[in-house]
């Protein structure tokens, strides 16, 4: 029997979106049943054998309503498999420091949810296109420099996807 996997996401710009439907066509391929959700729809996380949680980052915090959506089902969460991926900006440029930065923002979630321990955390870079963000965020992006582009890698997200395969069987 296939095991039935929720990736559930909170995205602003829809970078985040594109991921998990990867993410997810990846994993069909591996044999599992897979739905993707926003994670404001998800009621219930009844028959599912794990959860794949997605944020974009904002200010260096996961967005709130990922934050909301492990805390309202971390019981449910500490009993399956869980794995998190974040969509950051900071990720383009993939070096070990930014890997430690852009992994540290999931500190805050993790102190508020002891009891979910992710089997892996996916790491990616998202698009920017500042025509879809509100105009003091764009104003801000526009202040750190942030230059429009498309940088998210599929071959990253693939890999991923196939590197934790294994810990949902």
């Amino acid at each position: 029997m296939e095991k039935r996997l929720l990736i559930a996401y909170a995205t602003r710009a829809g970078s985040t979106e594109s991921i998990a439907e990867a993410v997810a066509v990846s994993l069909r391929s591996e044999g599992f049943q897979v739905d993707v959700q926003p994670v404001r729809k998800v009621r219930s996380l009844a028959g599912y054998d794990g959860v794949i949680v997605g944020s974009a980052i904002r200010a260096g915090r996961p967005m709130p309503e990922a934050v909301s959506f492990v805390e309202k089902h971390e019981q449910e969460l500490s009993r399956i498999p869980v794995a998190y991926f974040v969509v950051c900006l900071t990720m383009a440029n993939d070096t070990e420091e930014n890997r430690c930065t852009v992994a540290a923002y999931l500190d805050g979630l993790r102190a508020k949810t002891p009891g979910v321990k992710p089997v892996d955390v996916g790491l990616f870079p998202g698009v920017m296109d500042s025509r879809r963000l509100p105009f003091p965020i764009r104003l801000l992006m526009r202040a750190m420099k942030a230059r429009d582009g498309d940088y998210r890698n599929w071959d990253a997200v693939r890999e991923w996807a196939a590197r934790i395969a294994p810990a949902f069987r």
